[in-house]
């Protein structure tokens, strides 16, 4: 799958204020300074669609971005806040989880959370608990290993393999998964084919 275009949409303080529910929309969630907005920039050859920062938490709000494929295929990417450490108040830390999560369990056209976790570090407590909050509200989702060019080959696969057996502990078998750099653009086109694929079955509100 080729991407002919790609802009941004509208941000929403939410899910009630999101564009109609008529285009497959695939949600990038990770925790605050993951790699977020280098990737979904990555994915679409756009490099300034979403916009990157070195402050977590910059992401406030749901950011939709129309996106034009082979075939005139027409489906949204979603660049959802991070969860984790931000240099905000508890409120606000509180209102972004409401709002997530009603995102989450209540936008009928979502197909599938793209979450990312960090190829440099060891498993975290935060994203375990994450995704098995999506496990517990039945929403399908993959993981999404970021910044692969930040480490060591060996580095990459021991974290990988670590947060996989991680996952055992809750789950029978893990997700699909993919390994990523934004910079040398690796996995671009597994996630590209996965996305075409959901596509292919997506149908219509």
């Amino acid at each position: 799958m080729e991407i002919v275009s790609a802009q941004y949409i509208i941000s929403s303080a939410t899910y009630k204020q999101c564009p109609p529910p008529e285009n497959a929309e695939y949600a990038f969630i990770g925790r605050s300074n993951v790699g977020k907005s280098s990737l979904i920039n990555m994915i679409t050859g756009k490099t300034h669609l979403a916009k990157t920062s070195g402050t977590p938490g910059k992401t406030q709000l749901i950011n939709h971005f129309e996106i034009v494929s082979s075939g005139k295929k027409k489906w949204n990417i979603v660049d959802l806040p991070g969860y984790g450490y931000a240099t905000v108040s508890q409120k606000a830390r509180n209102n972004w989880e409401n709002m997530i999560e009603s995102y989450i369990r209540k936008r009928e056209n979502l197909v599938c959370i793209f979450v990312l976790i960090d190829s440099r570090h060891e498993p975290q407590a935060i994203d375990l608990e994450f995704i098995n909050k999506l496990g517990e509200w039945q929403v399908p989702f993959v993981l999404v290993f970021t910044k692969k060019d930040k480490n060591k080959p060996g580095a990459t696969t021991r974290n990988v393999e670590a947060f996989l057996a991680a996952m055992s502990d809750s789950w029978e078998e893990p997700p699909p998964y993919f390994i990523t750099s934004a910079t040398k653009r690796d996995g671009r086109k597994e996630l590209l084919d996965y996305i075409g694929g959901l596509n292919s079955s997506f149908t219509r509100l």
